[in-house]
């Protein structure tokens, strides 16, 4: 280290910095642990029995109980599970089943944990990607439909018909009239036959990329008897309907797109005269000097590189990426012909703006 090295080095900036980066490793750690106990239901297990020991919680859960033990060793040292070293007895606090629990939808973080490991696994392929450019598939992330899913009725369909359609004015009145709606990037179609059971009047469309996704949603809406939902599996850049719907909605999927203005237009030119389009997107700012103080703007960055910018160069696309930001959706909005557009947030959601959009 040279003079001027040692004279700019601050001592206490570094070892502030270390002792932050030690945590970033604990944390890692227990995010891997976490999803673990969502996935293996361990968590719902133990909010349901008093404090035990470790072969108890196995024998609960149907699981191996050396695994549950290790497991429960970074539970607890990670300070999610408490622990009688008299009685050897592991206990999940109700404070922290309120937050880990599948009882606890739609506020279930260990839900959004498993975006992790599905990250991870595609880890060698997006560093050949940082040499090279280009992007990965949705077929490369492995149970990416199934994590969506999941994430998707917490930030969906739990608060659909009470939180979210009532922000888009009448629109609840209009479906038990009668319209037709059209949901783009559906996947599976959660949101559709979600809104098909309760509003059997209105007739319900949905396109997404993937095949696998819509077979998926188009079974299930089948095994529900709903004769008023259709999935179709296609590029949503290429839809050519004209007036065609009333409601247009779509749930965090034109950030990943590979022509966004594109199918922003096509929204417009599907919109009836007098129809209203709901775009759930990522809450953040198209400047990253103004998301210093998102609440999870790390991680939005994170599954923006890895996952969300990548699947959009795949296909030689924009890669706007999950923070594009409320700046850029608005000016798109704007190119792509609406002249009114409302921005809304909702409490339970700290990771979504939601736009009403008109004509």
């Amino acid at each position: 280290m040279t003079k001027v090295n040692e004279d700019l080095f601050n001592t206490q900036k570094s070892e502030k910095f270390v002792s932050k980066l030690i945590d970033i490793i604990n944390f890692g750690a227990l995010n891997l642990m976490i999803s673990i106990g969502y996935r293996t239901e361990l968590f719902d297990v133990m909010s349901e029995i008093d404090p035990a020991g470790s072969e108890t919680i196995a024998q609960k859960a149907g699981l191996n109980e050396r695994y549950v033990r290790e497991w429960l060793g970074s539970m607890v040292t990670g300070g999610i599970v408490d622990y009688d070293p008299v009685e050897k007895h592991y206990h999940l606090p109700p404070e922290h089943a309120a937050w880990l629990t599948r009882a606890a939808t739609p506020d279930n973080i260990a839900v959004t944990t498993q975006w992790f490991s599905v990250l991870a696994s595609v880890e060698d392929k997006i560093l050949d990607c940082f040499k090279n450019g280009g992007g990965l598939s949705y077929s490369e992330y492995n149970r990416f439909h199934e994590v969506m899913a999941d994430e998707s009725r917490q930030t969906v369909i739990v608060p659909l018909i009470d939180q979210l359609l009532p922000l888009a004015g009448d629109i609840i009145e209009k479906l038990k009239s009668g319209i037709n709606v059209l949901d783009l990037g559906c996947g599976s179609g959660l949101a559709l036959v979600e809104m098909a059971k309760i509003f059997p009047n209105s007739n319900f469309t949905g396109y997404d990329l993937s095949q696998d996704a819509v077979k998926t949603g188009t079974d299930n809406a089948r095994e529900l008897g709903l004769r008023n939902i259709v999935l179709k599996a296609m590029d949503i850049s290429k839809i050519e309907d004209r007036e065609q719907y009333d409601f247009i909605t779509t749930f965090d999927a034109v950030h990943d797109q590979a022509k966004p203005d594109v199918v922003l237009k096509n929204i417009y030119n599907a919109l009836k005269p007098d129809g209203t389009y709901f775009m759930q997107d990522i809450a953040g700012s198209s400047f990253v000097e103004k998301n210093m103080d998102h609440p999870i703007g790390s991680f939005l960055y994170t599954i923006s590189c890895l996952h969300c910018m990548s699947v959009s160069l795949c296909q030689d696309g924009k890669g706007l990426g999950a923070m594009w930001g409320k700046e850029l959706a608005v000016d798109m909005l704007k190119d792509a012909g609406f002249t009114n557009i409302e921005l809304k947030e909702l409490p339970h959601d700290p990771m979504n703006y939601y736009y009403i959009v008109r004509k």
